[in-house]
Order: structure tokens, then C-alpha cells, then sequence
């Protein structure tokens, strides 16, 4: 096990009827900016119940953060805050909207262009104290301090830090009126968040590994029980802490973690807008098969210990891990392959392109270039 320093300051809020506690944990005459994405929280009762428990607070709205939250329409966010002195920050939705209220965070506090911030490419500390209550889970976001900016004009996506939310709400049962598309991106999200942190090299830690192999074996269980019944409480509240467990650093200490599924899988949403947990499904199996020179002993426990896969040569083993792996993404309903999103050689050559062009080597091992990166998307094909 590698050195580490962990640390996670987010205040995690459980269970039917939370929302209510907002009041409760944000600071008395404190002006809040609440960020939404669409109307769906008013569909779902969420933001009659937000509103609520803020009655008695300053409050300003800012709706419209999309999926891939972009900076266009997070400068206008910012402007708000500005104007209004906001001196808060509550995110109402999933990891989109969470991922774009840290960039508001920091933003309100900037002078120049936020995406300056998301260019530089260093984590920013100076920022508007922020809140989550989640509404989707997939992305972490509501206990981690990374998140993903987009900016539409050039078709570029990446990766951002800065501080901790404070406290994050998880109710259940908001989860209950989902799309099912959302649901099952939000599935793939998860369990490719614990294979990049999981699938590198065995023997560094037996704790990490064994959370990770949990992890996976819940969503594996609970994913089909989902699909027939999504308001099943207990279900969706596995759901959830499930998705925010593999992705707030608690299976990432001390071992090596890879990300290259991830970096491809943001070309694929700028350059054609696919939900994220969709490109997901799309890329891990190809990256599988074509790192498994590398993987093959890890991808051999995973096959054991996750599938119960004990028969067969090594090679057959492996082969079977990879399949079942891409046969789960295909069982949440969810297409594997770039043709069956109408998707080809052209957009292949210009991933690769921009890969090289930023002379970037993704992986554990440092060995997904832009060259590799094209052999993973043909094996996606």
C-alpha cells in the first residue's frame, strides 16, 4: 500500500424527510443561491420541500444547468451571485449540477473568467461555502471535490477541484420518479468509478479490494431488482450510498487508480453529447480487452471474486470477465458499442488527435497515449 493522507469533511444526511434539516445546517442570514437543473424537481416534491425549509433565508434561483454542466451557462450563474451578494451555495440535482455549482463557488470569488480556473488545472480553495441535496446518484459529486466543466463553443470537457461541500442531503426517495436512461447511467457511473480505482494491479491493499469487490457485487445485485421496481426504498437508498461510496476517496487510499475509461469517455460527450454513464458502458469493456496484458491478474481476481468465474484457462477466465462485464451495462438497457450510437472512424481519429495533441498518458501504468486510445475505441466499434 502506497502512502496517503485522506481526509473528507462532508457532512453526509441520510434518509426520507432530511431535505427538512436545511435549516438546520446552513447558517442563519446567510444569502443562499439555490442552482437546479430542470423542472423535474418540481414534478418530484423536492423543491416545494427546499423551499420550505428555507423560508426564512435570502434565497435567488438559478436554473438551467444542463447535463455536462457548460461554463457559458455557468458565467451567467456567477454574474447572479455576484449581483446578489450571494454568500451560499445549495445544488439541487445530481452530479451535473453539483459539478457546476463548485465551479459557481469559486467563481463568485474570482475576477477573472472561471475557466481560466478549470484551464489552470490546480485545485481552488478560495470559495462560497457550498450544500448538495442529491436527486440522482452516479457521480460522487455530493462527497468529493472534483467536477467536470464543459465548454460547448470548442467541444472540450475537464476536470476540476475545489473545496468540499459541506453537507450533503441523500433522500431516497426523490430517486422514486427517475427516467430509467438516468438510472441506468447512473449504475454504469458507479461501477465503472470503482473499476478505475479497483482494476490496476493486485496485492496493494486487501482492505481497499475487498470494498471495492463489495461495492460492485451491490450493484450486480441490486440493478435488475431496480429495473422491475425503482421506488423500492431500501433499493434505491443501496442505490445511492452505493454511488457516493465510489467516489469520495474511502477505495482509493493507498492504491494505484487508471481513469483512461473516463478521459475517453469525455471526448465522447463533448463531441456528440452521449450521457456520461453511457460512454462509460461503451469504453470500460474495450479498455479491458485491450490493457488486459497488464490487467490480466487483476482482471482474474475480479472474474473470481465478483462473477465466480473458478473454470477455464487464463485466457478463457479473463475473456469471460470482460463479458459479463459488458453484458451487465447491456442489462440496464444500455448500448456497448460506438456503431450502435452511430458513432465512427471520424470521431476515433479526432480523439486521438486531441490525446496527442496534449501529449497526455492516461492509465495506472502511464500507457494510454492517443495510439491506445484509438485501439480502445476500435475495439469499441
Amino acid at each position: 500500500m502506497d502512502n496517503f493522507i485522506f481526509q473528507n469533511p462532508v457532512k453526509l444526511i441520510m434518509g426520507r424527510g432530511m431535505i427538512a434539516r436545511l435549516s438546520e445546517e446552513i447558517p442563519s442570514g446567510k444569502r443562499v443561491m439555490i442552482t437546479f437543473g430542470g423542472g423535474s424537481v418540481k414534478k418530484n416534491g423536492v423543491y416545494a420541500q427546499v423551499k420550505e425549509a428555507l423560508k426564512d433565508y435570502f434565497t435567488v434561483e438559478f436554473w438551467g444547468i444542463e447535463p455536462n454542466p457548460s461554463i457559458e451557462t455557468l458565467r451567467k450563474a456567477i454574474a447572479l451571485g455576484k449581483e446578489q451578494r450571494v454568500d451560499y451555495l445549495l445544488a439541487v440535482g445530481g452530479g451535473s449540477v453539483i459539478d457546476g455549482t463548485k465551479l459557481i463557488s469559486a467563481g463568485l470569488l474570482y475576477d477573472g473568467d472561471a475557466w481560466d480556473l478549470v484551464l489552470a488545472g490546480k485545485m481552488v480553495t478560495d470559495t462560497v461555502p457550498l450544500a448538495t441535496v442529491l436527486t440522482l446518484p452516479a457521480t460522487g459529486s455530493e462527497m468529493n471535490n472534483g467536477a467536470v466543466i464543459s465548454r460547448h463553443e470548442t467541444k472540450e470537457k475537464y476536470p476540476f477541484y475545489a473545496n468540499y461541500p459541506v453537507f450533503s442531503i441523500l433522500d431516497p426517495e426523490v430517486t422514486f420518479t427517475l427516467p430509467p436512461y438516468q438510472v441506468a447511467c447512473g449504475l454504469s457511473d458507479t461501477f465503472v468509478h470503482v473499476m478505475e480505482q479497483y482494476m490496476t494491479a493486485p496485492g496493494q491493499s486487501c482492505v481497499m479490494d475487498r470494498w471495492a469487490e463489495g461495492l460492485l457485487q451491490t450493484l450486480i445485485e441490486i440493478a435488475p431488482k431496480i429495473r422491475e421496481n425503482q421506488r423500492d426504498y431500501q433499493l434505491m437508498a443501496d442505490f445511492m450510498l452505493s454511488a457516493t461510496m465510489a467516489l469520495n476517496g474511502f477505495i482509493a487510499m493507498g492504491v494505484s487508480q487508471d481513469w483512461a475509461t473516463h478521459m475517453i469517455g469525455h471526448e465522447l460527450t463533448a463531441l456528440h453529447g452521449l450521457t456520461h454513464g453511457h460512454t462509460l458502458a461503451i469504453v470500460l469493456p474495450a479498455t479491458l480487452r485491450v490493457l488486459r496484458g497488464s490487467k490480466g491478474d487483476k482482471l482474474l481476481q475480479y472474474g473470481e471474486r465478483v462473477w465466480n468465474i473458478t473454470s477455464g484457462t487464463r485466457d478463457e477466465r479473463v475473456d469471460e470477465a470482460i463479458r459479463r462485464t459488458e453484458e451487465f451495462f447491456r442489462s440496464l438497457g444500455l448500448t456497448t458499442r460506438l456503431s450502435e450510437e452511430n458513432i465512427g472512424m471520424e470521431t476515433i481519429s479526432e480523439i486521438e488527435r486531441r490525446f496527442n495533441e496534449r501529449g497526455v498518458r492516461y492509465g495506472e501504468n502511464g500507457d494510454v497515449t492517443g495510439t491506445v486510445a484509438r485501439k480502445i475505441l476500435e475495439q469499441a466499434l
